[in-house]
């Protein structure tokens, strides 16, 4: 452990935290991915062993958006694991423990945030890979408090959204009169479609009427208004309809104009579900959106054969291009790489003071625009990653003015925004000297 990459905060050093904070080699950090690895992608609890993904991310705010790396700070807060495997793993180098809950676990992250303020004043908190459990309420009891916000639920919404309103563009009308059916009902299911009830509001809906627009379904069936296992931030979404554990007959009663995968249970949208949207739909729109690979709701493939070619696709995983007759046929990854970056550099330019969901919606209608025609005439509904840099830039720069706007920013408005962007963003460049 002589070249650390991450800052390791185990419980059994509460009380202690601002000063081993004060340890990390830079004064002026800007940018924290903090998780507590209790659930690390689809691959569940993972403990201390988490900490690939703030390394990640913080990874990709450098190489796709040019924020300097120097200004990150990858976090892990080792609180136990309840991964088995691990605790009878002899190199496992985290607390060998079950995890901490309860009051002690609240305690424990509310010395973290207060630390980060503390020694890092000016650093935004990014949530990441927290356990259902904990996600919401902790986003929900800091995010008015301190500058933070959680990838799962806002960066998953916006990019959600900002999929919906390209595909549009393929398929004709209105956010207002779709209709979404969601595969999976936890923070990522509901982020997404709270931000298309907070978009319709601004369009002027009410929201009450907005969130009607968005039905979930998860493991135990639709979420219905009979249910009584619904957790608070859930029963928005909880309407009325006759209890239903079958997703097809569902497509059919409902009629989507879209579903979107976010079970990570692979295979689940079979050819049985497909074909069933292709029935109710002319262009069906279809987002399996979980990853990794193996819990990708289908394959862009599968999505593009059964429904004969019609299906506008936008996939959480990589997936090459289709061919079906002469059309090649490339579904775009929905990635959030996409948007938190691009959040980030927005952040760290105007030195934000807050991250609101408007910032999300805001990052969803840029990152929409920046799909080009020749990028739809694929069936692309994101841009290339190839783009990414220049893509991350644009949405930055909307999400800049945004909060300059809504007064926000923590410095005075520069008179040419993207110029002021362009100049402090960071690039992740390698250039050939000669030694001679």
């Amino acid at each position: 452990m002589r070249r650390p990459r991450g800052l390791y905060l185990s419980f059994n050093r509460a009380g202690q935290l601002a000063d081993i904070l004060r340890n990390w080699d830079e004064d002026d950090v800007r940018f924290i991915v903090v998780t507590d690895g209790s659930r690390i992608l689809g691959l569940g609890d993972l403990g201390a062993n988490g900490m690939g993904i703030p390394i990640g991310k913080l990874a990709l705010y450098t190489a796709c958006a040019g924020v300097p790396p120097e200004l990150t700070l990858p976090v892990l807060l080792d609180v136990g694991t309840n991964n088995e495997g691990l605790l009878a793993d002899p190199l496992y180098l985290g607390l060998r423990q079950a995890r901490v809950t309860g009051d002690d676990y609240d305690a424990f992250l509310d010395e973290f945030v207060t630390a980060v303020q503390e020694v890092f004043p000016n650093a935004c908190i990014q949530f990441e890979d927290f356990a259902l459990p904990h996600a919401e309420p902790l986003l929900e009891r800091y995010r008015n408090r301190v500058c933070c916000f959680n990838d799962d639920i806002q960066g998953t919404a916006a990019v959600g959204l900002a999929g919906i309103l390209a595909a549009l563009r393929i398929t004709g009308g209105s956010l207002k009169d779709q209709r979404f059916l969601f595969l999976g009902a936890g923070s990522a299911a509901v982020g997404i479609a709270e931000l298309i009830a907070q978009a319709l509001v601004q369009e002027g809906m009410d929201m009450a009427a907005a969130r009607t627009g968005s039905w979930l379904f998860d493991v135990d069936g639709l979420l219905q208004s009979e249910r009584d296992d619904l957790s608070e931030y859930q029963r928005p979404f909880a309407h009325d309809h006759a209890p239903s554990r079958d997703f097809v007959t569902l497509i059919d009663e409902l009629r989507p104009t879209a579903i979107i995968g976010v079970s990570t249970v692979g295979k689940a949208f079979d050819r049985s579900v497909v074909e069933a949207m292709a029935r109710v739909n002319e262009r069906p729109i279809i987002f399996p959106l979980s990853n990794p690979t193996m819990h990708s709701e289908c394959s862009a493939e599968e999505a593009y054969r059964w429904s004969g070619g019609r299906a506008v696709v936008a996939t959480g995983s990589p997936f090459g291009p289709v061919k079906i007759g002469e059309r090649r046929m490339v579904a775009a990854q929905g990635n959030n790489v996409h948007i938190f970056p691009a959040m980030g550099l927005a952040i760290y330019t105007t030195q934000a003071t807050r991250v609101t969901d408007e910032m999300f919606i805001v990052a969803a209608r840029a990152l929409a625009d920046q799909v080009t025609p020749s990028d739809l005439e694929l069936g692309m509904v994101f841009p290339p990653i190839s783009s990414v840099l220049a893509t991350s830039e644009a949405v930055a720069a909307a999400i800049a003015a945004h909060v300059v706007a809504a007064g926000l920013a923590g410095i005075e408005p520069p008179t040419d925004l993207a110029a002021h962007i362009a100049a402090h963003a960071y690039r992740p460049e390698y250039v050939y000297l000669d030694a001679h």
